[in-house]
């Protein structure tokens, strides 16, 4: 659009600043022009060429910045313009958000993509416990890997998992900052080179191996535990799944001998489906009639069993093991007393097989292949003869 009074000689006054109309740019020297929308909203405009290269620059509202300020910072601007410098660089980093204000940008950016409040919360309040005290007033181009160091070398070696959690943190920070524009590195990325070497202590569920497994099945079949607590837990055993899937199971996910699981609750959020012995079939026809209208297969009072009435079933009956360790038991089965391969015993457990470009030709996921090992399977812990430990502490779950 065609500027009104271009020549440079043609200086605005306060009092055409104020009674200016009919929307378009007038120019008032120095590069300066005062831009009128149809609206009738007047801002400030500087064309300036940086570096080779023509750009506008918003210098704001005409209503907030009066002629004469607009004055001053047109001549600043084109000074550090002539002399190679970047008025556009130096305005963003005037801008710039402290580590803390950015931090709660990108928690309001990111919040609703979180499964839970709680972890929402857990996020943020880390940040204000560990490190908005050393850092959240620093300006985001200003924090260097020294600044990192010193959030995290106090709890390096006492809270590892919580300083791996803040490294994580502070980097995804970061990382927003760079994508701003704001900063071209990321410090707290390789930080850990810095950092004493801590070994990692690997913490395996307790299982059992295979063999004991008939028998531990028999201790609490036969345990005064309520009845929708034992089937459940046979269940849990006879489809290697884990105790989540089995307290969280619908009727609605029951197709004739299989259980189709939907990706939302699983871990590795792709659908599982799960073959059905015979005996999976039983229980379920056991469960049917306590079905209390809330859609959930094992239940009471129309609630989930919470992990920790089957974690304390198998304290109080000695059972040296945890819910989730049957998923080791099953697995070192398959491995020692079938000859199933690999793959299909990855699959019975739900595990990703393979890199992404094996995923992507993988199309079955063996399900046929999979009946015939969990039917084995079903006879394996409810067929083989085992002596049954004296009840220890039986109490009813």
């Amino acid at each position: 659009m065609k500027s009104k009074g271009q020549h440079p000689s043609n200086k605005l006054t306060a009092l055409q600043v104020k009674n200016k109309k009919v929307s378009g740019f007038y120019a008032d020297g120095n590069g300066l022009y005062l831009k009128v929308d149809k609206s009738g909203n007047k801002r400030w405009v500087q064309r300036l060429v940086i570096n080779g290269k023509r750009t506008d620059m918003g210098l704001g509202s005409a209503s907030l910045v009066s002629l004469a300020e607009a004055r001053v910072q047109a001549h600043n601007n084109r000074a550090l313009a002539r002399s190679g410098g970047d008025p556009l660089t130096k305005k963003r980093k005037q801008n710039l958000l402290s580590f803390k204000d950015a931090s709660l940008a990108v928690y309001e950016l990111t919040k609703p993509t979180w499964k839970n409040e709680k972890h929402a919360k857990q996020w943020i309040n880390s940040l204000e416990k560990y490190v908005f005290p050393l850092i959240g007033d620093i300006r985001m181009d200003k924090i260097y890997s020294a600044d990192v160091l010193a959030v995290l070398s106090p709890i390096w070696t006492q809270k590892p998992e919580t300083a791996r959690r803040i490294r994580q943190r502070i980097s995804t920070v970061l990382k927003w900052a760079i994508a701003q524009g704001w900063r071209k590195d990321d410090p707290a990325r390789d930080i850990a080179e810095a950092l004493p070497k801590i070994k990692k202590d690997v913490k395996h569920h307790k299982a059992l191996p295979y063999y004991e497994v008939p028998q531990a099945l028999n201790i609490i079949k036969t345990s005064h535990a309520l009845e929708v607590t034992k089937l459940a837990f046979e269940f849990l055993v006879l489809t290697a799944t884990r105790s989540g899937d089995v307290r969280g199971a619908l009727w609605s996910e029951i197709n004739g001998n299989k259980w189709e699981i939907p990706k939302e609750r699983m871990k590795a959020k792709k659908a599982h489906r799960v073959p059905l012995s015979p005996r999976c079939l039983e229980i379920l026809a056991i469960a049917e009639p306590m079905h209390d209208g809330s859609g959930l297969i094992f239940c009471k009072s129309g609630k989930p069993l919470s992990d920790m009435t089957l974690s304390k079933l198998m304290k109080d009956l000695k059972i040296n093991a945890v819910p989730h360790g049957f998923r080791t038991s099953f697995r070192q089965w398959t491995t020692e007393k079938t000859s199933y391969p690999w793959q299909v015993c990855e699959f019975a457990l739900a595990h990703v097989v393979g890199d992404e470009a094996e995923q992507a030709y993988q199309r079955s996921d063996l399900f046929d292949t999979r009946i015939n090992m969990m039917e084995a399977w079903a006879q394996y812990v409810t067929n083989q003869k085992a002596d049954v430990i004296p009840l220890v502490n039986d109490t009813t779950a």
